[in-house]
């Protein structure tokens, strides 16, 4: 994969006013300090590169909580079943229930990435996983409180989704500030494991809870565990104050993103590939993740929860860190960095959707299991693709550009999750939900294929206005 550094963009807006000898500007990565052996590397005034050992650490972290917010995340979809025969909902009800993450979703995103950008994504990622941690973990109180439970969990799964709206935003900026160019992609999929392993733990530990507990308990694991999370990090990992008024709204801590004609970006037609694929792969994930464990259940009553539950994502493992591997090792030999893109994006969404429209042909269970299974495992892929082409072509507001992206396809996702609840309910049919999604994914892989870039398309000698 291939990154770019940050510009020094303060120094190209003065040059109407003072010209500086070339050999007289530094680079972005020229001011170095070594303390105690360890290497630091000043990126400008407020963000620093972690030293080895340090970026370890918190890769290791990020991975944690990924894989955490990820059970918070499908808790819902893995009781929905139980949930729905104990509160008496119909199809539709549930996909509101589920849906209502979405609308959350949409709200945070850009605002996450562009505080993320500003006052460094920790410390935002520290609040945000504070925040739907307690919620995750109140949630039986909730569902009992005296209300309608159709109101309360759907309020829950909105506000759910506005709390964790800002985790990849977040990630994405991180990645941007803290992390050298070369470690990068490590990190990336890395983090994407991360999700892989949060749906390990929903289908299989979450799904015996739920057996032996009750469906509450799901909820109290995935809560508990991240608030445990949030103080390990404050206590060991951040130092300083979390959150700063000053610190957001400065006008000297203002991070590049603040600087960038979003108008001028938004007029490339790779930037709007980009959005598009994104926006298309996503909803079609977060639709078919949604309901999985609903089509399984009617479908194949008698299967055991953890075996579909667990199954897919023990392949989606392997093939993510496999994806990341193939297209390092295309750029090295000589391959387009676009070109490879590309190829990893068909596979993420063009096969999967072989896959996905094979799943409502089958009577069979281990053939829907092994259709489900390829079909995730095709979609790590995209680790490789759309995930990192922010990097590519926007990496001085990466945050902020990923919550754009991230907005759109959280509004697309909700459609869809609350569209195939719909059709469902008046279809009785799964053929008509997994012809819609393979059919997004189609659309969208093409868009990128037709358009899509690599190029840098935020340089400051481009961009001639600031906003």
């Amino acid at each position: 994969m291939v990154f770019t550094q940050l510009d020094f963009m303060a120094a190209e807006q003065e040059s109407d006013r003072f010209k500086p000898p070339v050999d007289s500007v530094k680079t972005p990565f020229e001011n170095v300090c070594d303390t105690s052996g360890l290497k630091i590397t000043q990126i400008n005034d407020k963000t620093t590169v972690w030293p080895r050992p340090l970026a370890r650490t918190w890769t290791m972290m990020l991975l944690l909580v990924t894989c955490l917010l990820y059970w918070s995340r499908m808790a819902m979809p893995i009781c929905a079943v139980t949930m729905a025969k104990e509160f008496g909902w119909s199809k539709t009800e549930t996909g509101i229930v589920l849906g209502a993450f979405f609308w959350g979703y949409c709200f945070t995103q850009v605002l996450g990435g562009h505080a993320s950008d500003r006052i460094g994504g920790e410390r935002v990622l520290l609040l945000s996983t504070t925040s739907w941690a307690v919620m995750t973990a109140i949630t039986l109180l909730l569902a009992n409180i005296g209300l309608r439970p159709l109101v309360t969990m759907t309020m829950t799964r909105f506000l759910l989704g506005v709390m964790q709206g800002v985790h990849y935003p977040s990630l994405v900026s991180i990645c941007a500030q803290r992390v050298v160019e070369g470690e990068r992609g490590f990190l990336m999929s890395t983090l994407a494991c991360g999700c892989y392993l949060g749906m390990l733990l929903v289908g299989g530990v979450g799904s015996l809870m739920m057996d032996w507990f009750g469906w509450g308990s799901v909820f109290y694991g995935a809560g508990l565990l991240a608030v445990c999370w949030t103080c390990c990090v404050w206590k060991c990992l951040l130092q300083g104050p979390v959150f700063s008024l000053d610190s957001l709204w400065s006008r000297s801590s203002a991070s590049e993103s603040s600087r960038i004609n979003w108008l001028y970006l938004l007029r490339e037609p790779s930037v709007w590939a980009m959005i598009i694929a994104h926006l298309c792969f996503s909803s079609t994930y977060y639709t078919l993740m949604s309901w999985l464990p609903t089509f399984f259940k009617g479908m194949f009553p008698h299967a055991k929860d953890w075996v579909f539950n667990v199954i897919p994502w023990f392949v989606a493992l392997p093939t993510s860190l496999f994806g990341g591997s193939i297209s390092d090792h295309l750029i090295r030999q000589g391959a387009g960095t676009a070109s490879v893109m590309k190829l990893m994006q068909f596979c993420a969404m063009g096969l999967a959707s072989v896959f996905i429209f094979l799943l409502c042909k089958t009577d069979s269970f281990i053939h829907a299991v092994a259709c489900v299974s390829l079909a995730v495992g095709l979609s790590t892929f995209n680790n490789s693709g759309v995930s990192v082409n922010v990097h590519d072509q926007a990496p001085s507001c990466a945050g902020a550009l990923f919550g754009v992206m991230n907005t759109c396809s959280a509004f697309t996702g909700l459609l869809l999750v609350y569209l195939s609840g719909y059709m469902i309910e008046i279809t009785g049919s799964w053929v008509n939900v997994f012809s819609i999604l393979a059919l997004v994914n189609i659309i969208g892989v093409t868009v990128f294929i037709a358009l899509g870039e690599a190029k840098r398309v935020d340089q400051p000698q481009i961009i001639s206005t600031s906003c």
